[in-house]
C-alpha cells in the first residue's frame, strides 16, 4: 500500500512542500473615481437619525469590510443594507475623513 502523499500526488494533489505559493487575492481593485454621497436620514426611522453612505462599489464582502472598520472608526452601531452603508447617529465628518483617506471623493447630499 502506498503512503497517503504518494495517493494524493496520484490524484492530482501537490505536497506542500512542492505547492506553490498563494497568489495574494486581497488586492481588489476599486473604482473611486464614482463621488461617494453621505447623506443623514430620519425618515421612516421613529426620528432616529442614521448616517447613509450610497455610491460605494457593488461588492458585498467590500462592503461589509467596509462597514465594519466605519463602526469602529466612529464608535458606533451600523449595518450593510441594499447596496448602501447605515450608521447610526450623525457621522458623516468622521465618515468623509475616513473615506477620503481610502481615496474616494465625498459627497454631501440631502439637507
Amino acid at each position: 500500500m502506498s503512503s497517503l502523499q504518494d495517493q494524493l500526488k496520484n490524484l492530482g494533489f501537490a505536497s506542500s512542500a512542492t505547492a506553490p505559493a498563494a497568489e495574494n487575492d486581497n488586492t481588489v481593485a476599486i473604482d473611486t473615481s464614482v463621488p461617494v454621497r453621505i447623506q443623514r436620514q430620519t425618515k421612516g426611522r421613529k426620528g432616529k437619525g442614521v448616517t447613509v453612505l450610497m455610491d460605494l462599489p457593488d461588492q458585498p464582502a467590500l462592503l461589509q469590510e467596509f462597514a465594519s472598520a466605519l463602526r469602529k472608526a466612529c464608535g458606533v452601531g451600523g449595518s450593510v443594507k441594499n447596496d448602501t452603508i447605515e450608521l447610526q447617529g450623525d457621522q458623516r465628518q468622521p465618515a468623509q475623513k475616513w473615506l477620503e483617506q481610502k481615496g474616494f471623493k465625498v459627497k454631501q447630499a440631502g439637507g
